[in-house]
């Protein structure tokens, strides 16, 4: 079998470090993200504060460093107060976001805690749809603030003696797209969001500030609402988000496979409009990009079907929404997804794979009973587990597939990662469906040696796992070989056809990196 592709890296060539906050989750009060989800009193494996210790268990071993809460679209119509306090004093409201029945059993505090619990970060955005400066403002100081003020002691009184401490707020939430409540033009939410974040920082000026981008590539608004946004906010900001969603449009495999093509261009082209905004303000600093939002989601079953079937069954807690069963060719293009974000870390600071749980997510349950692993729960657990130190930059050459969306693209879709251990990640995607792909992977600077491989492939692409069985698990790759030489090293893998692979490499510097 001839070379397919031929990859080339260099250990000083660096895009920049991998930041942990890649590796960012999100947890929405929608369907049952929170609810039989994260939080299920009476779950036999729940503890006395209702977490389910199987869902924990399975989010540490998945790895997010941080999670978004609350929303999400449910942020738009929220009063954070609702969620705080004695349990049954907390009002049973309507969320007209997801035409569902809040009870507020699962709260502000319980996040914080849960949170804790799961060794993540806190994101968490303020709802400027419905609301705006003074509630963030006072959302803020409850969580922050050690005390002495009528919220910080309402904070204690409630159970945390201790401020929270959350870092990153997110202002609002796909303020461009008409479907959210409280939706604005880009001038009105630019103005808000910029007055939002002048008192969030008189009230904590370390707190670092998301301000919302758009809601995907395809807006029609696109690149004029972040040129507008940042105007009025580049000086108070220091992310901008970019939210996105992919699927497999009628049968085509290879467009859907080159998805995070599409995400390098939508990263490219935001970078280049925050780097206009900047100059042309006279502003010396860096605002990096939150990609807060991300995921395969196939959104033809949301609108066709299941939106209609939502309103018809009335009002109810927590009804199952978009609750995707993932395949094989999901899991390997959540990996290049991933793979693109690494590559980008540049200008990505930031990204949350949305949901952790049950919604469009890598973990799933039944209420009362199991949880389990979804084919894309892999791809993150390894990138998450593997890609430390710097993200590498990669020159490709080689076979190329056509794609109706694309265009033409690289076959193999590539991202490496070398870290001050010497430890090297290389992640790889087959995108040929048919026939494995042979990839030379020539790394300078170190002398490597193979010690894990794991590969998501299967001659079935839209296998999937279920509450009993999981037949989509990663599997060691055979044949991968080194060969050294003075400069470096050369590595040789098959992939098989449709395929995602990370390949694990232990090495000692051959000269300064």
């Amino acid at each position: 079998m001839s070379v397919g592709i031929q990859i080339e890296a260099d250990v000083s060539d660096v895009a920049g470090a991998v930041p942990r906050r890649l590796f960012g989750s999100f947890v929405e009060h929608m369907g049952r993200a929170v609810y039989t989800g994260i939080f299920e009193p009476g779950h036999s494996t729940s503890d006395d504060r209702g977490f389910r210790g199987d869902v924990l268990g399975l989010v540490r071993e998945l790895g997010p460093s941080v999670v978004r809460y609350p929303g999400g679209n449910f942020v738009s119509a929220h009063r954070w107060e609702d969620g705080v306090g004695p349990v049954d004093r907390r009002p049973v409201r309507l969320d007209p976001a997801w035409h569902s029945v809040e009870s507020h059993r699962f709260g502000l505090h319980e996040f914080a805690a849960w949170a804790e619990a799961a060794d993540v970060e806190v994101m968490y955005a303020v709802n400027l749809g419905t609301r705006g400066i003074q509630e963030a403002a006072d959302v803020l100081e409850y969580c922050n603030h050690p005390g002495g003020t009528e919220l910080s002691e309402r904070r204690r009184a409630n159970g945390a003696d201790r401020p929270f401490g959350f870092q990153l707020w997110c202002l609002g939430n796909e303020m461009d797209g008409p479907w959210q409540i409280g939706h604005k033009t880009a001038d009105e939410y630019g103005r808000l969001a910029a007055e939002t974040a002048r008192v969030m920082r008189m009230i904590d000026p370390g707190v670092e500030l998301v301000v919302a981008g758009s809601s995907n590539q395809e807006m029609p608004t696109f690149g004029h609402w972040e040129r507008t946004v940042l105007e009025h906010t580049a000086a108070l900001v220091d992310h901008i988000s970019l939210h996105a969603y992919y699927q497999e449009h009628d049968g085509d495999v290879a467009s859907y496979l080159a998805s995070a093509a599409a995400l390098d261009g939508y990263v490219r082209t935001a970078a280049g409009i925050i780097d206009d905004v900047l100059v042309k303000a006279g502003l010396d600093k860096k605002i990096g990009i939150s990609v807060d939002e991300w995921n395969v989601w196939d959104q033809r079953h949301w609108n066709d079907v299941e939106q209609h079937e939502l309103i018809a069954g009335g009002w109810r807690e927590h009804p199952p929404i978009i609750e995707d069963d993932y395949t094989v060719t999901d899991a390997v293009v959540v990996g290049s997804l991933l793979a693109s974000l690494v590559r980008n870390v540049d200008r990505v600071t930031m990204a949350n794979q949305a949901q952790l749980v049950n919604v469009i997510a890598p973990i799933r349950t039944e209420p009362g009973g199991g949880a389990w692993r979804q084919t894309t729960f892999h791809p993150f657990s390894l990138v998450s587990m593997l890609a430390k130190g710097n993200s590498l930059r990669l020159a490709v050459t080689g076979d190329t597939v056509h794609t109706g969306l694309h265009g033409r693209v690289d076959v193999v879709d590539a991202a490496a990662t070398f870290d001050e251990n010497g430890h090297c990640a290389l992640f790889l995607t087959n995108r040929a469906t048919e026939s494995a792909t042979e990839v030379r992977i020539r790394v300078r600077g170190a002398r490597l040696t193979p010690y894990g491989t794991w590969t998501i492939a299967g001659h079935d692409r839209h296998l999937k796992n279920c509450v009993n069985t999981e037949p989509v698990r990663p599997v060691p790759l055979p044949g991968v070989t080194a060969e050294h030489d003075p400069e470096g090293t050369t590595i040789t893998a098959t992939l098989p056809p449709l395929s995602w692979t990370a390949l694990r490499l232990a090495s000692a510097v051959v000269r300064d990196a």
